[in-house]
């Protein structure tokens, strides 16, 4: 439910661009508080994941510097310390504000909605006052300005989110609903605010904003696909009870469902892990409320794919094939997978190894996370572990061993493409070179047009005297 790190995420759209939360050096503000709204500001921050974007693996938290791939060129996390010099130091509660919830940065300047201030604008006062006192008090000041983000023309004109948002900014705070129970309120709230899951399970519209009809009904986070969580039976998450969506979200595990793996692995071990149980269990039950959308592919649930598959007896003996790129499924998945996923693909018996079989990332049609999670591995706090294999196989035979994986354990309509390995490998974001060329066209066509019209305006209207002064 989170954007990733060092992938577009926030997620690879049109406004794409971690906000400058940058102001000039002055004498920064003073803001004292308790230290229960503090601890609350810190819980808030980190249920917000905001290290996910603005933290450099390996760095000063918060600090910025990650770079973000996007379609419209690559982004850079800016720092959100107290720094006066390099992050937020300067800001005033009603200018953290702002930025929050409004995407209007220190000096007045436009903030991209990378920076999901459309999620943020929900919070309530009490929460943005409990952040600012956390950021201004608890974080290390740290005094290193990233790289600036450089974007191609017109995405490089801030004022132009303005525009943008009087269309697609919804700037009233979360009003609860009295019809519903304080549970579901409260997991609505974390759920469209500070969680802001429609930032990554939400599909994107033409300019890039979410599609307010198909609310969390699954989009995309640079390669990574994004699944449907609407309560829909088959599309989405309407056959899994409260405490197996509460484990996925704590553990990044639930058995015989799934595991979490990409940026839902980072927004576990970042952000979700460290949320109470009822905030968990709010969550699930505002999910599993909301309304289905179903796609009409979907025949079963994605995670009633698959049963127990063994054929490695029939390639015993057999020599392995000089050329690695010629190896079958079954002798990749023999050499590679087999020792921690089991001979029919059944998992360990603890369930630390996942079982292959009810597996939703080998029952839906889009197989990008099953190739990434094979190049990539998956590393998550604080005992998963699955080796990369990036470095061990080729793109042919990672192709070769998704096709055989979900042939056998997955839904059989899904493909995997050498071409589509080549494209995941790369672990970029193609520059969208249309939505670039069509958005530059736009910015040069409409002046001309305005001067076009104003043009044929002067000339009618000095025919006009003319015809008048000659009558």
């Amino acid at each position: 439910m989170r954007r990733p790190r060092r992938r577009a995420s926030a997620p690879a759209w049109l406004a794409l661009a971690i906000s400058s939360l940058i102001g000039a050096a002055a004498p920064g503000p003073s803001y004292a508080a308790d230290a229960d709204t503090i601890a609350r500001g810190k819980y808030l921050a980190i249920a917000s994941d905001c290290t996910a974007c603005h933290t450099l693996p390996g760095s000063k938290p918060m600090a910025g510097g990650l770079p973000i791939e996007t379609p419209i060129g690559a982004i850079i996390a800016t720092n959100i310390t107290p720094s006066k010099t390099a992050g937020i130091g300067d800001y005033t509660l009603e200018q953290f504000s702002a930025a929050l919830r409004k995407g209007i940065r220190r000096d007045g300047q436009m903030l991209y909605p990378a920076m999901p201030y459309t999620a943020y604008a929900k919070l309530s006062d009490e929460d943005v006052a409990a952040l600012y006192a956390y950021f201004m008090n608890s974080v290390e000041p740290v005094d290193q300005k990233p790289v600036e983000t450089k974007l191609p023309l017109p995405f490089n004109i801030r004022l132009s989110m303005a525009a943008w948002n009087l269309l697609f900014l919804d700037g009233k705070p979360f009003t609860p609903d009295a019809s519903q129970s304080a549970e579901w309120n409260r997991g609505a709230y974390l759920v469209r605010g500070p969680a802001h899951c429609g930032a990554c399970h939400t599909p994107r519209n033409l300019l890039m904003a979410e599609q307010a009809s198909k609310e969390l009904a699954g989009g995309d986070v640079g390669f990574w696909n994004a699944p449907n969580v609407t309560s829909d039976a088959n599309s989405g998450i309407g056959g899994w009870s409260i405490d197996e969506l509460v484990a996925y979200m704590r553990d990044g595990h639930a058995a015989a469902k799934a595991q979490a793996g990409g940026p839902m692995a980072e927004a576990v071990e970042n952000s979700l892990r460290f949320l109470t149980d009822p905030d968990l269990r709010a969550i699930a039950i505002y999910l599993k409320s909301t309304p289905a959308i179903h796609d009409p592919a979907d025949t079963r649930p994605a995670y009633m794919w698959g049963g127990p598959f063994d054929d490695l007896a029939s390639i015993r003996g057999v020599p392995l094939p000089r050329d690695r790129d010629s190896w079958s499924g079954a002798q990749i998945y023999d050499a590679h997978c087999a020792t921690c996923h089991q001979d029919k693909g059944q998992g360990s018996f603890d369930g630390k190894l996942p079982s292959l079989l009810h597996n939703t990332a080998l029952g839906t049609t889009n197989t990008n996370n099953v190739v990434a999670v094979i190049l990539q591995g998956l590393h998550r706090q604080p005992d998963v572990l699955m080796p990369a294999f990036a470095d061990a196989l080729s793109d042919k035979q990672v192709a070769t061993l998704g096709a055989y994986l979900i042939e056998n354990f997955g839904n059989p309509a899904a493909k995997v493409t050498v071409d589509q390995v080549k494209t995941i490998r790369a672990g970029a974001v193609a520059t969208n070179s249309n939505l670039v060329l069509i958005a530059q066209a736009a910015t040069v066509a409409v002046p001309l047009i305005v001067i076009a019209l104003l043009l044929i305006w002067i000339s009618r209207r000095r025919g006009r005297r003319q015809d008048a002064s000659g009558s």
